[in-house]
């Protein structure tokens, strides 16, 4: 499925990876949804996209509010008239040992992470049916390998990689297709966001830069896994072989995690 001529909705579309990803389905001659909570760099996105060609509107949007997401779906309607790519995006990561964690901050990651995209999904479904469209969920190398300090999102990004699977098997015959995006280190902001899902801008990404892939590199890889209609696109070269030993080797994996020594990020603000 081309992108061009298609009108492709983005969550969490003002930085990172669906900000690069706005940008690269533009590109491919899409007109783009851009929605998440922070307007004003929306807006300077959605200009770039205009100068360029194509058609972008901007729309304020909360996953975790109920009724946002409708609103947002309401929009693109009545300014495009159909939706055919819609991708759950928006995210962030909480972090920090099981034992000094409260539920409140497993609620708060699955409000985003989890139902976040079943509010993106419930929003935009009859529409993706009718264009016999794509749904693309973002999703996490840390949603096949779970490690010390990282329970709430590894917990989350498996149950979004459970719900890819499920909805694939219910959707086919709608000919809607579902595809699972998995990223390892791409450059984005969400190692700057802290458990309470604030940007901490003084904070310093502690992945070397040499591991970390640009976010435009990662939106191209999407953006093709969405027009082959793929399963699942595990994106970096070291996601990859993170996935590949955790499915036919946990064991080895669960060993080289202890030997080691990782006991997961801190969270930023946070020493």
């Amino acid at each position: 499925m081309a992108l061009a001529g298609r009108v492709v909705f983005i969550t969490g579309a003002s930085s990172g990876i669906g900000a690069a990803l706005g940008r690269e389905v533009a590109r491919r001659g899409a007109d783009v949804v851009l929605a998440a909570r922070r307007t004003d760099r929306l807006q300077a996105l959605a200009d770039e996209i205009t100068r360029s060609g194509r058609r972008a509107l901007v729309v304020a949007c909360d996953v975790t509010r109920d009724g946002d997401l409708e609103a947002a779906a309401d929009r693109a309607r009545e300014a495009y008239g159909r939706l055919d790519v819609v991708v759950a995006n928006a995210g962030f990561g909480v972090v920090g040992p099981a034992e000094r964690l409260r539920l409140e901050d497993y609620r708060r990651q699955f409000e985003t992470n989890v139902f976040g995209v079943l509010r993106t999904l419930y929003a935009t479904l009859e529409d993706l049916k009718r264009s016999r469209g794509s749904f693309a969920i973002i999703g996490s190398v840390s949603g096949h390998l779970a490690t010390p300090g990282g329970s709430p999102y590894a917990m989350s990004k498996f149950a979004v990689r459970a719900l890819a699977e499920a909805l694939r098997g219910e959707l086919r015959s709608a000919g809607v297709a579902v595809t699972l995006i998995s990223p390892g280190f791409v450059e984005s902001e969400i190692r700057l966001v802290d458990n309470e899902g604030r940007l901490r801008e003084e904070s310093a990404d502690i992945v070397p830069g040499w591991i970390r892939m640009s976010a435009e590199r990662a939106a191209r890889k999407i953006a093709t896994a969405i027009e082959r209609r793929r399963r699942e696109a595990v994106i970096t070269a070291h996601g990859k072989a993170l996935v590949f030993v955790a499915r036919h080797a946990p064991g080895l994996m669960s060993t080289l995690v202890g030997l080691s020594g990782y006991r997961g990020r801190p969270a930023p603000g946070r020493s």
